[in-house]
């Protein structure tokens, strides 16, 4: 391929990791005259839809995609966890990533790395060569090293992420305009560092994509007034993702990938609401706002998305349910939500995953006992204000799915079939001939 054609020596064959936050599959295969370079890539290499985690939340997708482990190994579920032994909870960053990153095993090869807006990496780390951290870092300036890093990236107008309170606004001008503008500076920033750094492992994410699906789905899956504003979005990401992979030399793969799918949402399901009204939480006080204003009458709460905890005796701090009564108390939660039906009839769960199912390894301990997923449509909320209704609509119209994740390998010898997140990390290492021992992974290479 072309412009970057440097002499590596032997060094061994680059990847180019690019990840496209939450695009579906569906999406690319259903338009390819809108995706010409993702369908290029597909017909030169492999590509297919492929699952998510339990659950499929980014900040548990994003360590999961990147060290190859459930959240039993990397210790992060969610974008809110709790404490061991507490009601506290805390907001995981990259430093609770219990698990080894993939560009952590590339640079223990003697290898070097580039990693850009990887969410859950702040603060960033000083043994790659250049990392900016993603979603939930404070700003760029602290989100950059090397120290001039930051310098070159506000000199692009780069910035973490898109302002996603403009998506609230019924006009999605001015939040689409927000979401190109973030986009073009996080490709120019992509382009200036595959092109100067002497890499081996390029990793670089664009997130404004999941931004845009929450805000613009149902307009591109039910042909609604933003359509044409969603389509025109995705032209210019499926112009950079070629762009950059005409950058690429003939040693280098070029990788493509999402944490989950995506798909419509019509209701916002608040969980622990329909525990109140099922008589399974309560609260110390009438302005309770916390997870830690429980009480010790509560047998179940509940964290985003749609994780499910007993309020079990010797583990949280007022637990009420004995242990001896753990199983028949579980069962029972999940016969309930089972039977939980949206307000057209359709079941909320498409199913329901129990902890020892979903989660293996030594981070366990903050497990929820059982997480559902969702049928389309049911967005599983977990707010502790009773001001709401069971089943409300909120300023989104799309919502995360465990299946239909994407993934394009530019290599003829991959196969992608049955393949989920857990594949990826192996599959790059295997691609940059790193040696592994490949029962540290929960998933296997694809090459």
């Amino acid at each position: 391929m072309g412009l970057f054609d440097r002499l590596r020596g032997d060094d061994g064959p680059r990847v180019a990791f690019i990840g496209i936050d939450g695009v579906p599959y569906s999406l690319i295969a259903d338009n390819p005259d809108d995706f010409p370079n993702l369908t290029a890539m597909a017909n030169d290499g492999a590509a297919g839809p492929i699952d998510s985690i339990v659950p499929p939340e980014s900040s548990a997708c994003w360590p999961s995609l990147t060290t190859g482990v459930n959240p039993g190994e990397t210790g992060v579920y969610g974008f809110q966890d709790r404490e061991v032994g507490s009601y506290e909870t805390y907001v995981p960053m990259g430093r609770d990533v219990q698990a080894t990153r993939l560009w952590d095993r590339v640079t223990s090869a003697d290898r070097d790395a580039t990693v850009m807006n990887v969410p859950v990496t702040f603060p960033p780390q000083r043994n790659v060569q250049r990392m900016v951290s993603g979603f939930l870092s404070p700003s760029v300036g602290k989100a950059a090293t090397p120290d001039d890093l930051s310098q070159s990236l506000e000199e692009l107008d780069y910035r973490i992420d898109v302002n996603a309170k403009l998506g609230h606004q019924d006009d999605k001008t001015e939040f689409m305009e927000d979401a190109h503008e973030t986009i073009d500076a996080r490709f120019e920033a992509f382009k200036q560092y595959i092109e100067e750094d002497d890499w081996d492992l390029f990793f670089g994410v664009f997130m404004t994509t999941d931004r845009v699906n929450h805000f613009l789905f149902k307009d591109y899956e039910q042909d609604g007034e933003n359509r044409e504003a969603f389509m025109e979005f995705y032209r210019k990401v499926d112009e950079y993702i070629g762009r950059l992979r005409e950058l690429l030399d003939d040693n280098t793969t070029m990788v493509v990938a999402s944490d989950h799918g995506f798909t419509s949402e019509d209701y916002e399901v608040h969980l622990n609401t329909w525990l109140r009204e099922q008589g399974w939480l309560d609260y110390r006080t009438d302005d309770h706002s916390e997870l830690s204003d429980i009480t010790d009458e509560t047998r179940a709460y509940s964290l985003i998305p749609g994780r499910l905890y007993i309020n079990l005796e010797g583990r949280e701090p007022r637990g009420s349910v004995p242990e001896s009564e753990y199983e028949e108390t579980r069962e029972e939660l999940i016969d309930m939500i089972e039977g939980l039906e949206g307000p057209d009839g359709t079941p909320v769960a498409d199913r329901v995953v129990t902890n020892d199912d979903a989660f293996r390894g030594d981070h366990d301990d903050i497990a929820p006992d059982v997480v559902v997923i969702p049928n389309h449509g049911f967005d599983l909320k977990a707010g502790f204000k009773d001001d709401s209704d069971v089943f409300d609509v909120g300023p989104r119209n799309g919502m995360h799915s465990f299946e239909n994740a994407c993934l394009f390998v530019d290599d003829p010898t991959a196969r992608i079939n049955d393949v989920d997140l857990f594949d990826i990390a192996p599959t790059v290492l295997d691609l940059m001939e790193i040696e592994y021992d490949r029962t540290t992974f929960d998933g296997a290479s694809l090459v």
